[in-house]
């Protein structure tokens, strides 16, 4: 994922440039409003401070929406909530307030992510078909085994639709809880435990949530449902 960054403050942007290049991310880093809205390499999401040099963080973020529908975060140390409505209203999709942890801040990027990816895809391509067995749908975020809707939980199907982005993939509890709770979550991970065996019950032969331990969960798509 191709994260725009924008932020003067070097020690900062070095830092979270840093964080999010642990992550997997690609980080494109400018320090001006002006270098923002110049710069034509592709990028997924943009991180944008409110301070610039140049120009106000508000105005930039202004442009950027009037170009397309790419997720802006606003990071800044403005504590006001006035700058925090007005930039939400100017089309930011998020608001992080200085000073911030890097897990938080990748914590909102998949969130925000979250929001703007299914809805295009799914209504691009319809539902997600999982095996023969399992479907969802992103868009009306609906679950159907064989056919039948299943009723889940919102913090279940929050899981179930984490997890089914990359099958087979190891996910640590922090990432889960990262992204299906809150970058904030504080206290045992017990919930994530109850939801997973949730899914695991009433999804059963469909998928299998396998626990690494010390590590976290791994969803596959069990043998069954994939045989035609």
């Amino acid at each position: 994922m191709h994260v725009l960054l924008v932020e003067d403050d070097e020690p900062v942007a070095q830092s979270l440039r840093r964080g999010l290049l642990r992550y997997g991310f690609e980080v494109a880093w400018v320090s001006t409003g002006g270098a923002a809205l110049s710069h034509d390499e592709p990028y997924d999401v943009v991180l944008l401070d409110l301070g610039l040099p140049d120009t106000d963080g508000l105005d930039v973020c202004r442009a950027l929406r009037e170009r397309g529908d790419v997720p802006i975060i606003v990071i800044s140390a403005r504590s006001d909530e006035t700058d925090r409505v007005v930039g939400l209203e100017l089309g930011a999709d998020d608001y992080v307030s200085k000073p911030f942890g890097v897990r938080e801040v990748i914590a909102r990027i998949r969130a925000v992510m979250r929001r703007a990816q299914p809805r295009a895809q799914a209504a691009a391509a319809g539902p997600d078909q999982y095996g023969t067995r399992l479907t969802i749908d992103r868009k009306a975020a609906r679950v159907r085994l064989d056919g039948e809707e299943v009723a889940l939980a919102p913090k279940e199907y929050d899981l179930l639709a984490f997890l089914t982005e990359e099958p087979g993939a190891l996910m640590s509890r922090e990432q889960i809880m990262e992204a299906v709770w809150d970058a904030n979550w504080f206290g045992p991970t017990k919930t994530l435990d109850v939801h997973v065996a949730a899914l695991r019950r009433k999804l059963k032969g469909a998928i299998a949530i396998d626990a690494v331990r010390g590590v976290g969960f791994r969803l596959e798509i069990a043998k069954d449902a994939e045989l035609s």
